[in-house]
C-alpha cells in the first residue's frame, strides 16, 4: 500500500487501496447466490425422478387390436348369431 501524496505539478494522487472487503462480499454473495440455483435444480431433478417413477408404476392400456384383428372378432360375432 502507498500512501496519498502529491505529484510534481502539485496534483493529488490517491492513496493505493486493496479492496478485499468488496471482493470478499462479492464472493460471498456469489455462494449464496450459486447454492440457492443448486437446490432449485436439485428440487427439480427430484421432482422428476418422482414424476417418471409413478409413471412407470401406472398400469399400461392393453394395445389397441389390429384392423384385422376386430374384423375377424365381428366376423366370428356374426356367425355365432346366425
Amino acid at each position: 500500500m502507498q500512501a496519498a501524496a502529491t505529484d510534481g505539478a502539485g496534483n493529488a494522487v490517491d492513496a493505493v487501496t486493496l479492496n478485499y472487503g468488496s471482493f470478499i462480499s462479492v464472493v460471498i454473495d456469489f455462494v449464496i447466490i450459486a447454492f440457492a440455483i443448486f437446490m432449485v435444480v436439485k428440487a427439480m431433478n427430484s421432482a422428476k425422478a418422482r414424476m417418471e417413477k409413478e409413471e412407470e408404476e401406472k398400469p399400461a392400456d392393453p394395445p389397441k387390436p389390429s384392423d384385422e384383428v376386430v374384423l375377424l372378432t365381428e366376423i366370428r360375432d356374426a356367425l355365432k348369431s346366425s
